[in-house]
């Protein structure tokens, strides 16, 4: 998606409409059906990965390729172990928003971005990233064009026309972009096509599919089909929150609610109570064992660190890193960048301040040590998860992950405030396994004086501070 700030108002709004929409309009006997089958299984790299969404054009001084594949050891030293690439098309210029333009405005699918680089740039980036383990998804945009797309030119007939036979954008507030009609199958074999062209010719480990709730869902599985027989084991990722994708199509989507929800009990506009609410809602619709996008930051929205600070953010990190699903670093975060706090920067060129690196050092070993704490820990990755109960359930979030060879309680602190208090999980002894980095510059890097073994439910966490401890077998 493209957004300016008030597309952040407006993304808001139609998310919840679509949610409301979903529960009213769509028979509930949908969502019963979706919740009592298995979801399409994910590849255990997926399972246990962590993905970094990458903004080329933001993420380099020279805003190519190129640029990211010098930072690839960077990456892969931070933990991630899945690329994203934000769309590398050329980009529409007839009814651009801003400066530049929106990426989500594709011009040519078939076709790079010349700022970007060359085709063999785009091949020596995905090379390079696998020699370091690290897989590559690229964006696509199967819902709506540039209006200046070569597809207008040639077949203005796959596009959703008004009752005067004008081409209509997908809504009122997206003016740059012209929405495709999926009723003509030419235009399906055209979409296929080209997918499987990019996933076969360039070695693409998986798609992140925009606005995927746009397109139809026997698109979707058509497509799946085809990209299974032209690249075995690549990976679909949804922006979309409709459970039934995730039967035969995906194998993730993005857990739009729970974003939300985060975002409003940290800001204090909801109690902590309401994420645990919002995660089991999602459970009881979902197919079994669904994989969900976990979020604080990404291109749509603003920086956390910007609307509610960096602890806060930290902390909301520590969530997405040990709850399930698999969490998600959008490029910057992982030095308390807030070059997008007032708007997302998607029509302009911002340029992450790396610079942040140094001014804030606690941030990117927070960061690395959130994905080792994953990598270490297989209940994070594999673990069911139970709710527990504490005494402050409006600002204190508590879970557990119950892995085959070990269980594991995690504390979350949501508010600026310290807690002490207790947690209502099963008695015994607990060894604190938490990372030594806290979150907070002074305290970074200092070793933890909690005792080898102690005995829950009594807890202290510092204001934003998460704590995990592992359960000792008798």
């Amino acid at each position: 998606m493209r957004l300016n700030l008030g597309d952040v108002r407006m993304r808001c709004v139609s998310f919840v409409l679509l949610a409301l929409i979903a529960l009213t309009v769509a028979p509930a006997r949908a969502a019963d059906a979706a919740s009592a089958t298995a979801a399409r299984p994910a590849p255990d790299w997926l399972r246990d990965a962590v993905i970094y969404e990458v903004f080329p054009r933001a993420f380099s001084k020279d805003g190519n390729f190129a640029g990211v594949t010098a930072q690839l050891d960077r990456l892969k030293d931070l933990g991630v172990t899945v690329i994203w690439l934000m769309p590398i098309h050329p980009l529409g210029e007839l009814k651009a928003k801003g400066t530049i333009g929106s990426p989500y405005a594709v011009r040519d699918y078939d076709a790079i971005d010349p700022a970007y680089g060359t085709p063999d740039d785009l091949r020596r980036l995905v090379a390079a990233a696998h020699q370091r383990n690290i897989k590559v998804f690229i964006d696509i945009v199967a819902n709506h064009t540039a209006w200046d797309s070569v597809l207008i030119g040639k077949h203005a007939d796959w596009y959703t026309h008004d009752a005067a036979g004008q081409i209509v954008p997908p809504n009122p507030d997206w003016v740059d972009v012209a929405d495709l009609d999926y009723s003509k199958p030419a235009l399906r074999q055209y979409m296929t096509q080209m997918m499987v062209r990019w996933a076969r010719d360039y070695q693409l480990d998986g798609f992140r599919c925009d606005y995927a709730a746009g397109v139809p869902r026997d698109f979707w599985e058509s497509v799946r089909q085809e990209l299974d027989r032209a690249r075995p084991g690549i990976a679909l990722l949804a922006e979309s929150d409709e459970p039934t994708f995730l039967q035969r199509a995906f194998e993730i989507d993005y857990a739009w609610d729970f974003y939300h929800t985060v975002s409003e009990a940290i800001a204090g506009q909801v109690p902590v109570s309401q994420v645990r609410a919002v995660w089991e809602k999602a459970a009881a619709l979902y197919p079994r064992g669904a994989l969900r996008l976990r979020f604080s930051d990404n291109h749509d929205q603003l920086r956390a660190t910007g609307q509610f600070g960096l602890p806060a953010a930290m902390a909301a990190s520590a969530l997405m890193y040990t709850l399930d699903g698999v969490p998600l670093l959008y490029n910057g975060m992982e030095v308390g960048d807030n070059t997008e706090s007032a708007a997302p920067a998607l029509f302009e060129k911002a340029l992450i301040d790396w610079g942040m690196a140094e001014r804030r050092p606690q941030v990117m070993p927070y960061y690395r040590t959130l994905a080792e704490l994953r990598r270490t820990h297989a209940a994070f990755t594999r673990g069911a998860v139970r709710w527990l109960g504490n005494d402050d359930e409006q600002r204190v979030l508590s879970f557990e992950r119950a892995g085959p060879d070990e269980t594991l309680v995690v504390v979350v602190n949501l508010s600026s405030q310290p807690y002490a208090g207790v947690v209502k999980t099963d008695p015994g002894k607990y060894r604190d396994v938490t990372p030594n980095l806290r979150n907070t510059a002074s305290s970074a890097g200092k070793k933890s004086n909690a005792p080898a073994e102690r005995e829950l439910p009594a807890v202290a966490l510092g204001a934003w501070e998460f704590r995990v401890f592992s359960r000792v077998k008798p």
